[in-house]
């Protein structure tokens, strides 16, 4: 409802005589360029329509902006002072314009991380990264072994199984313990303890990797085990699988600590043995150097906060 109240904000007497505003932005190029035609070729406007703005703005002023001389203009006094107020006004509107605008999103960081970690470790913990980290963006890849930052990577989680450049950044995260894991209601039978110390029975199945054919080996060297080999084996294509049949019950499967905490936790999975360090560790591989206050540098930080026991 329209009032004739002075102060009040739908007060008739209250509205701002304001000369056309697209007036005024003609006049602002043509006083800064000091002529019509520089002004439309920014304008995208033609010499005419921004003559025809200026001659509008003059008359409903009453006053002239301009003393046009050998095809120049030049402001009179009223037309510096008009310029002058207007490039106050619009350099505000810009300032505040810009500092409204939502700044464009980053764009995301490209992880490549070995499936088996990226599967049972990161994916579940990612949430939390998150939660702490809104404003970091990460796309995750799936992928083991040798890489190129130049393939669109941006970082890469490896196990230190392979030769990296030595312009590589690598940056511990932690090291590897391995150790078989089985079905908890299982272990009485695959690896008995009747004087307190469990042994690896000859009945025990034993779930084999086609990517790490060599962890029951290793294993059983760190140990100081016999090597003999079990009755029941089964090979399984991927890491991930042999821990899956692990947790269904089908055999024991060497398993590093962090791929399988949870599952111990969770009381999926029983170690009977417990884990040994095998010499490897785990890295976050960068092109160069972290900046401390980087999106890296955040998730650095982390990723090993979320490698302690």
């Amino acid at each position: 409802m329209k009032t004739d109240t002075h102060g009040d904000k739908n007060s008739q007497l209250a509205r701002r005589r304001l000369p056309p505003l697209s007036a005024l932005r003609c006049f602002e190029a043509a006083a800064r360029l000091e002529s019509f035609t520089q002004a439309g070729a920014t304008l995208h406007l033609t010499h005419g329509a921004i003559s025809r703005a200026v001659r509008a703005l003059e008359e409903d002023l009453g006053t002239p902006l301009f003393e046009r001389r050998s095809q120049r203009v030049f402001l009179t006094a009223a037309g510096a002072e008009l310029l002058h107020s207007v490039t106050q006004a619009l350099d505000l509107i810009e300032h505040t314009a810009s500092r409204l605008r939502a700044p464009a999103p980053e764009a995301p960081l490209v992880l490549s991380c070995e499936p088996t970690l990226l599967m049972r470790w990161l994916i579940p913990r990612m949430p939390g990264f998150y939660a702490e980290h809104p404003e970091v963006a990460i796309q995750l890849l799936a992928g083991g072994g040798p890489f190129s930052f130049h393939a669109g990577i941006d970082l890469a989680i490896r196990r230190n199984d392979f030769a990296w450049s030595r312009e590589t950044q690598a940056h511990w995260l932690f090291d590897e313990a391995i150790g078989p894991v089985c079905r908890p209601e299982r272990q009485a039978d695959w690896t008995p303890a009747p004087k307190g110390t469990p042994s690896l029975t000859e009945q025990a199945p034993r779930l084999h990797s086609a990517t790490r054919p060599q962890a029951w080996e290793q294993w059983l060297q760190l140990k100081q085990l016999p090597g003999a080999p079990s009755a029941q084996e089964q090979v399984f294509e991927h890491f991930y699988f042999s821990l899956q049949a692990a947790v269904a019950g089908l055999g024991l499967a060497i398993a590093p600590w962090q791929l399988v905490r949870d599952d111990l936790a969770g009381g999926l999975l029983g170690a009977p043995f417990g884990f040994v360090a095998d010499g490897s560790a785990y890295y976050l591989l960068s092109p160069q150097a972290v900046d401390p206050d980087s999106a890296t540098a955040k998730l650095l930080h982390w990723l090993r906060r979320q490698a302690l026991p």
